[in-house]
């Protein structure tokens, strides 16, 4: 079998899989988001933490409570790291400098999962599990009740109410990430992935030197690191280590656990508004450019000429042999198209077009599927955007699931979009004329610029993938990065929640023969073109000055 064929066989047994799971898991999740009755641990929770379920929030209460949970995370987090020098199962390893520990903290908490440390020689156990582990979850979580929220503003009127933040987190993680993740961790260590809390082995003598691995509940993280898509990876190789991804059904595993909450999400949105059509055709849509990505890269890294890329059949530096081509083109086109960050293989040793593919994935605002929550409310976003568009050529009012879009809607729409470009690039502009940023480059010229364009979208869309070569821990980069972090992620929420309390109090439009019809292909069509058009005209710039450049020299 010829690798194109392998690789192409990978693509339709993923999409087979993703098509199954995507009806009970988007209709299960539309439940449990819609159930009015709480369980005996759920209800244990709350009183935990002094919260009342059953009271109605709006946006503006939502919003405190996600930012209120949020910052407790970082506070624990950064606490948890700069404790770490005296706690019990630290390995050994000493305490996590500060500008590194708030890093860390914000990156877990906001869901990006960015890394600029060594995991195997810098978290014991304790941080990994108690810390890192555990805001895999919830982190992940926030994302899936924020979208729920907007959802809920598309299907109520004249009320102004959104549900309740603490029972959408309890909810998501009780019922829907941690059996999912349950489950994916019992398939991953039948399949060699090391579940353990094992201290450091010496095992082996290489070259007139010692090489040591620690262990770990490595299976466990992976699970929820790929269901929430997460991305912080147990080792510093991510899933390119074979203890956290061992053969090639584990690689295809893990990116259906990356896809198959975002890709049902699409399902809950179309139950929960009462038209199941509606969710279809926001699938159509993450489904087209998410097939499309893949097709370009598999193209990219396969069509190369010259004796090396003879020799291996196209571009494998920098890509595990066990994955080949196909495994890695479809796993990093997965993890930047949503906002998981792992990776399977480097991103910098990808041709000059495919790292500037998997750039692109994520200024897309990574909503093809996207992240769990965040891609399904950013695709709103721009489905908002498009009926805009559609209203603006014939001059009617637009609307969309029966609420009208006016002036304050689409304002909200807009300064979500404008957020992470403006982040991204400000940034990047900083580092490249500011003369210590640029001495962690390891590559000069157009290259060199991707390193660090690469790890500004990363941060500010919440990905947390790296292209590797650029030396992030750094007092500049761990701190302009954990800035745009945060940014990227509380300040969307905040224009979504916004957005989603306005349309709430609307009362709804009756449809009339002018209504677009925004189940149909056509809108699939024009809601592509639009998100295209949009990242094209924001970021094209600066992809001719790194990748494209790169890639036609």
């Amino acid at each position: 079998m010829g690798p194109v064929l392998a690789g192409v066989l990978q693509l339709l047994a993923l999409i087979a899989a993703l098509a199954l799971a995507y009806k009970p898991l988007g209709t299960y999740m539309a439940r449990v988001y819609s159930s009015d009755k709480h369980w005996r641990v759920e209800k244990w929770i709350y009183k935990g933490i002094g919260a009342d379920p059953d009271t109605e929030m709006t946006w503006t209460a939502y919003l405190r409570g996600v930012l209120a949970f949020s910052a407790v995370g970082v506070v624990f987090l950064y606490g948890l790291q700069r404790l770490q020098g005296v706690l019990p199962g630290s390995l050994g390893f000493a305490s996590i400098d500060p500008d590194q520990a708030f890093n860390t903290a914000v990156s877990f908490v906001t869901n990006t999962n960015w890394q600029s440390y060594y995991g195997e020689q810098a978290m014991g156990h304790v941080v990994q599990t108690a810390g890192l582990a555990v805001q895999n979850f919830v982190s992940a979580a926030v994302g899936m009740a924020v979208a729920v929220a907007l959802v809920r503003g598309f299907a109520r009127s004249r009320s102004g109410e959104l549900g309740n933040f603490w029972s959408d987190l309890v909810r998501g993680v009780v019922r829907i990430l941690v059996p999912l993740a349950f489950v994916a961790a019992i398939v991953l260590v039948a399949c060699g992935v090391i579940q353990n809390f094992s201290g450091i082995h010496e095992v082996g003598q290489f070259m007139g030197g010692s090489q040591e691995w620690n262990g770990g509940a490595v299976a466990s993280q992976e699970a929820i690191k790929e269901i929430g898509t997460n991305g912080g990876g147990y080792f510093n190789a991510n899933s390119s280590h074979p203890f956290e991804n061992p053969v090639p059904f584990t690689n295809l595993f893990e990116i259906f656990l990356i896809l198959v909450i975002p890709f049902s999400l699409t399902r809950t949105f179309g139950v929960m508004v009462g038209s199941v059509k509606q969710g279809y055709a926001i699938l159509a849509t993450m489904g087209t450019i998410w097939l499309g990505f893949v097709a370009l890269m598999m193209w990219t890294e396969f069509s190369h000429h010259g004796p090396a890329f003879e020799l291996a059949n196209g571009a494998m530096e920098g890509k595990e042999v066990r994955f080949g081509i196909g495994g890695s083109s479809i796993f990093a086109v997965s993890t930047t198209l949503t906002s998981t960050g792992a990776v399977d293989s480097f991103h910098s040793s990808f041709t000059g077009l495919g790292g500037g593919i998997t750039m692109l994935g994520m200024m897309l605002g990574e909503i093809a599927p996207g992240g769990v929550g965040s891609g399904l409310y950013g695709m709103l976003i721009m489905a908002i955007i498009a009926v805009f568009i559609a209203g603006l050529m014939v001059g009617r009012t637009p609307e969309y699931l029966g609420k009208k879009i006016g002036t304050r809607e689409i304002k909200l729409a807009a300064l979500y979009i404008l957020v992470t470009p403006a982040l991204v690039l400000i940034f990047t502009a900083c580092a490249m004329a500011l003369p210590t940023p640029a001495n962690s480059m390891t590559n000069s010229g157009a290259h060199g610029f991707s390193e660090i364009l690469y790890a500004y979208t990363s941060a500010s869309n919440n990905n947390g993938s790296a292209f590797a070569g650029l030396n992030a821990d750094t007092q500049w980069f761990n701190t302009t990065l954990g800035i745009a972090m945060l940014l990227g992620r509380f300040l969307p929420m905040v224009f979504v929640l916004a957005l989603a309390g306005s349309l709430a109090r609307q009362t709804p439009v009756p449809a009339t023969a002018g209504t677009l019809r925004t189940e149909k292909p056509l809108f699939t069509g024009l809601l592509v073109g639009a998100i295209l058009i949009i990242t094209g005209l924001t970021y094209f710039p600066a992809l001719a000055l790194g990748p494209l450049a790169e890639g036609l020299a």
